[in-house]
């Protein structure tokens, strides 16, 4: 059973809401620490200056309602940006999440869009309470109620139809979806998951004879270390399992559309293809589109790719979700 969710919100505002959450500043070796996770996601071209709204729309359309609002349960809390349609509803519903690194107001322009198109979106950015402190973290999630909560903040929303619920994400954002629609599979119908990294021990532990992405790939598994506050290799082991959807594949029951650029070296398109054959395994729906020439997060930086996999991610879920999952 779910403790009681609280709720805070702000309504036909697309800002997000004011927070009473504190954080703590950073040491000088945590500062060079984080110096160096930066210059290892850039040398695996993960970090960079996306555009968000480069084939979205820069301003909500006139039809569209927005809101923001923040949701809490035990140690998570959740920051939701929502859009909609104007009228009663129900509309089919779409749970957006972020790449690592950004939150839910950086994917205004792609709730905009889907709720110009119909659709009643919400993108979710995580807090998780450690050491007193609300902090934004890798394992935000602790548990399959974690992984859940945003589909329990749906029913906070009479116009979200709770027989139509889509997920759309973005690299963490992508394992997240993944993830929900396993430990959720009655309540999803459908899931955009792009360029995820499914899993996490595979990653790691895949030989990589360049020194330099050797040393990338090492910062990032230190990071993860610190960020799970594992006590042991082998507990962080184990939760590198659990936060790799390839292991709970077998749960998922909605059609997943896995979407990988080309060349994309952060998280190989083997990731996405690895996962695809174990859905296939277990009789599930599933198509891989791999966009040419596309690289990690292309779909906020290269526009003609972004414009093939948006068309794509838009007829999933319609065929999914508004066309009654035929």
């Amino acid at each position: 059973m779910h403790s009681p969710i609280t709720t805070t919100s702000t309504s036909t505002s697309t800002s997000t809401s004011t927070s009473t959450k504190e954080y703590v500043a950073e040491s000088t070796p945590s500062r060079r620490r984080s110096r160096a996770l930066v210059a290892a996601l850039a040398l695996l071209g993960a970090c960079g200056f996306p555009n968000h709204y480069l084939v979205h729309p820069q301003d909500p359309p006139p039809q569209v309602i927005t809101w923001s609002a923040d949701f809490g349960q035990d140690r998570l809390w959740v920051h939701i940006e929502g859009a909609r349609p104007r009228g009663p509803g129900p509309f089919p519903t779409v749970l957006v999440h972020p790449e690592g690194g950004k939150t839910a107001p950086d994917m205004h322009g792609v709730i905009w869009d889907l709720a110009g198109r119909g659709y009643l979106a919400l993108a979710a950015d995580y807090r998780r309470l450690i050491d007193g402190t609300w902090r934004r973290n890798t394992f935000a999630w602790r548990s399959p109620a974690d992984a859940t909560l945003i589909v329990d903040v749906t029913r906070a929303y009479p116009e979200a139809d709770q027989n139509r619920i889509g997920l759309l994400g973005f690299s963490q954002g992508g394992v997240f979806s993944l993830l929900i629609a396993a430990h959720a599979p009655e309540r999803i119908r459908a899931v955009v998951s792009y360029y995820p990294v499914t899993d996490f021990p595979h990653w790691f532990a895949t030989e990589r004879p360049d020194p330099l992405q050797r040393w990338a790939y090492g910062v990032v598994r230190w990071y993860f270390r610190r960020e799970s506050g594992a006590a042991s290799d082998a507990e962080f082991d184990e939760m590198l399992h659990r936060a790799s959807p390839y292991y709970l594949a077998e749960s998922i029951r909605a059609p997943v559309l896995l979407v990988h650029g080309e060349k994309d070296t952060t998280a190989p398109v083997e990731e996405s293809q690895r996962m695809a054959d174990r859905l296939a395994a277990s009789g599930r729906t599933v198509e891989v589109l791999v966009v040419p020439d596309g690289v990690h997060i292309f779909n906020f930086r290269q526009r003609e790719q972004a414009a093939i996999a948006w068309d794509a991610t838009v007829a999933w879920f319609d065929r999914y979700l508004r066309d009654g999952g035929s």
